[in-house]
């Protein structure tokens, strides 16, 4: 059973880091794009950074302006999101995507797609205080 699971989200002030795990599990290898997305309430889930398969390159929203790092471990099917200089507009659930590595490399931002994942964690609420 394939299967994401986030840690990490929680009550942090403005200008503050986060740092956001997701454990991926029963991949049957680990050729899979993978990624963060958000949801604020009343609005559709966005793609915040994303991680390829074939190349680990890594993409970001542009509303991320340099403030956030994706890292992938490939070996403990760990993908990472850190973040700094939070603001109050990053208040959301985020959540942990991935496709079943069927598509290959998902570049040019392709793996920001929501469309384009199948696998989805419960998700984990970051919440900016100003």
């Amino acid at each position: 059973q394939v299967q994401l699971v986030e840690s990490g989200g929680g009550l942090v002030e403005s200008g503050g880091s986060l740092r956001l795990s997701c454990k991926a599990s029963g991949f049957t290898s680990n050729r899979y794009n993978i990624g963060w997305f958000r949801q604020i309430p009343g609005e559709e889930r966005e793609g915040v950074s994303c991680i390829t398969t074939a190349t680990g390159a890594a993409y970001y929203g542009e509303f991320v302006k340099g403030r956030f790092t994706i890292s992938r471990d490939t070996v403990e099917d760990m993908v990472y999101l850190q973040m700094n200089n939070l603001d109050p507009t990053d208040t959301a659930i985020y959540y942990c995507g991935a496709d079943l590595g069927d598509r290959g490399e998902l570049g040019g931002g392709l793996c920001l797609g929501t469309g384009f994942m199948k696998v989805w964690g419960e998700g984990t609420r970051v919440t900016v205080s100003p």
